[in-house]
């Protein structure tokens, strides 16, 4: 039987029970009592395995049989679940998911899991286990999460080299701590340090070989970076490999997640229909509730997606042309259509919407291993994992959502000695919330930890020259809190492998901006931190407002308008420089879409009056100011493609009724 036509089904099958299986072994973390749950992930695993062996992928059947037995063990109750059984089991399923993940890039699936193996089976045996470090499963080399690769990608598009530099002490070392301190003080004066391995609060406490990893970028040369080292005392070898960050990403690529059934099913109608019709079963403690949902290749919704947008352009044309030939008959065909199109608009847009939790189920596990790496206690809550957004958005979202998840765990819950000081309770808490608010998904990262330092925030700012000490006086609290997301700015007070580490939380502004959303921060000293992330549902088909500038129309997106108004120009003031109109208690200036895009100007008989529209980014308000509004419409944003795409303010165009091309405006970069 030809098997390579079920393939898709397989990995998408395999990813499904290993992130089921994830899921259960945190709950059986908190209730390690719970035969249901065990008996939950022991499905998950012989389902996997009879998969993977049909397959023909012999090295993933067989490491899931390995951890079946340990599972059967403990259903049996033969075998206690521990803290170091689950890190073993936890360690098993990240190896799985790189045999799946190198099976869905094209490879065999082949993977060395011989360590594992052993503890799996001396776990089986009765005997006792030794876990060195739990957080890497691989002592060759460094593993690197999607946050991580993206600083390395980045850092080589701005003339950086990724280094990995391996150092060896001298075996009668007598302070390895003071020497690991002496060699972080070398290489972050030649670049910024991404990772250590061990961590570096292993290091610190010296419980670690004679070797450690630095995973760096710098601009100097592997000889150069060599030098430098080998004159701390005590170094008695310098290994440094450059990183190839291409070929990191490839091997983590996923594929997305789509509906979940079982293989056996898949396989029987697959060869019938291209879709697989399931009934999900529910959990015995739920109420049982019958689902049926199809199968089908995003491509194809990519395809029909693009069909509906051509439709929506050729809606506008006839509405245009209808307005203009005033034929009775034909405009209520057209009225009649346009109601048809919106409706077949919502069910296709409907179609394309993911749960976030398929985002969101990432996080519970690697904030586990974050915890113990640092020593903290925390309580990760989610909420609101149903919530739903367009793919496009999904398939973005996730490394920002990473940061500023690590960034909680760092620099937000506090030690559990400091937090007993401070009258806390020692298990901190951060909640991960998402709720859909009009055509906006929120979500929030909260924290009950320290909070941000106003003080220490604008010390920090003054020095990095991002503004005068005048100017710090008149800010308001979210404003200072604000300047966190500027690039470069960190306020770390020591080296850390989670975050802090030089490279600021920039990152993840531009690329929430990039999707047409906002980030938004709130703190309270001593008391937690909330970033809130405003993003559109989707963002093929948006809403717009069409405005005239000279013979040229552009679109600027209702989301971030505020509103519109026609002033007299002796309203029009300028200070320091800048021409402002007062709004609603409120300066803001102005920003004349003419000169930005020098447009010549078209004589107009009243040139004493303004149109004006007030756009936002986050609390920051500017005017556009425009020749005449024309209307609000509905259109599809198309990309300028790959030469125009970086285009100063335009984030793309779209084809109105008339067969006219608008510009469409990007708010973000014209507001400072």
């Amino acid at each position: 039987m030809e098997l390579n036509q079920y393939l898709d089904i397989f990995i998408e099958e395999s990813k499904e029970h290993l992130q089921s299986i994830n899921d259960q072994l945190l709950l059986l973390e908190k209730s390690p009592e719970s035969l249901e749950i065990v008996n939950e992930i022991f499905r998950s695993a012989h389902t996997l395995k009879g998969m993977s062996a049909t397959m023909g992928f012999e090295d993933l059947a067989s490491l899931t049989h390995h951890m079946e037995n340990v599972l059967d063990g403990i259903r049996n109750e033969k075998i206690a679940p521990s803290s170091t059984l689950l890190d073993v089991v936890f360690s098993s399923v990240e190896y799985l998911e790189e045999m799946v993940t190198s099976i869905a890039g094209g490879g065999d699936g082949k993977k060395d899991v011989t360590e594992v193996v052993a503890l799996l089976n001396q776990i089986v045996s009765g005997e006792a286990v030794e876990v060195s470090n739990t957080s890497e499963n691989n002592s060759t080399s460094t593993n690197y999460d999607s946050y991580e690769l993206t600083i390395l990608e980045q850092s080589e598009e701005q003339g950086y080299f990724p280094y990995e530099v391996t150092v060896t002490l001298r075996d009668d070392c007598m302070l390895k701590a003071a020497r690991v301190f002496m060699v972080f003080e070398v290489v972050e004066k030649l670049g910024e340090v991404i990772k250590s391995d061990p961590p570096v609060e292993v290091l610190e406490e010296e419980n670690f070989d004679n070797f450690f990893t630095i995973t760096i970028v710098s601009k100097d040369s592997e000889e150069s970076i060599q030098q430098r080292i080998f004159k701390v005392s005590e170094v008695e070898k310098v290994d440094i490999q450059v990183i190839n960050v291409k070929q990191l990403q490839e091997n983590e690529k996923e594929g997305s997640n789509v509906a979940v059934e079982e293989i056996t099913q898949a396989i029987t109608e697959v060869a019938v229909t291209d879709v697989v019709v399931n009934e999900e079963k529910k959990s015995t403690t739920k109420k049982v509730a019958s689902n049926k949902t199809i199968r089908v290749n995003i491509d194809r919704l990519d395809v029909l997606m693009n069909l509906f947008e051509e439709l929506v352009i050729d809606r506008g044309r006839l509405e245009q042309i209808s307005k203009d030939l005033k034929v009775t008959e034909l405009q209520e065909t057209v009225e009649r259509m346009s109601r048809i199109s919106n409706d077949l608009q919502n069910i296709i847009l409907n179609m394309r919407m993911v749960p976030i939790e398929t985002v969101f189920n990432r996080f519970p596990r690697m904030i586990r291993q974050l915890a113990r790496d640092l020593g903290k206690k925390i309580d990760f809550q989610i909420i609101g994992a149903e919530t739903e957004l367009d793919r496009t958005v999904i398939d973005e979202i996730g490394d920002p959502l990473v940061h500023l998840i690590r960034n909680a765990v760092d620099h937000g819950v506090e030690m559990p000695d400091i937090r007993r000081q401070n009258g806390k309770e020692e298990e901190g808490q951060i909640i991960l919330r998402a709720f859909h608010s009009g055509n906006h998904v929120f979500i929030e990262i909260k924290d009950n930890g320290s909070g941000i330092s106003k003080t220490k925030v604008l010390e920090k700012a003054i020095e990095r020259g991002i503004l005068s000490k005048e100017k710090s006086e008149t800010l308001t609290d979210k404003e200072v809190y604000q300047l966190i997301l500027s690039s470069g700015f960190s306020t770390a007070d020591k080296i850390s492998d989670i975050s802090g580490r030089g490279v600021g939380l920039d990152v993840v502004k531009s690329t929430i901006e990039s999707l047409g959303g906002t980030i938004s921060i709130d703190s309270e000293e001593g008391n937690g931190t909330t970033f809130s992330i405003q993003l559109p549902l989707t963002l093929s088909i948006i809403s717009i407002l069409l405005t005239e500038v000279g013979a040229e129309k552009y679109a600027i997106p209702l989301s971030s308008i505020i509103e519109t108004a026609i002033i007299n120009n002796s309203e029009i003031q300028h200070v320091h420089g800048q021409q402002v109109v007062q709004f609603r208690g409120k300066v803001v200036p102005l920003v004349f879409l003419d000169r930005v895009f020098d447009v010549s100007k078209v004589d107009d008989c009243n040139s004493e009056l303004s149109s004006i529209v007030i756009v936002k980014k986050g609390e920051k308000l500017a005017g556009l100011v425009v020749d005449s509004f024309i209307g609000q419409q509905e259109v599809v944003l198309k990309s300028l493609g790959q030469y125009l795409n970086h285009t100063f303010a335009i984030s793309g165009a779209t084809i109105l009724g008339d067969g006219q091309v608008a510009l469409i405006v990007d708010c973000n970069t014209l507001i400072n």
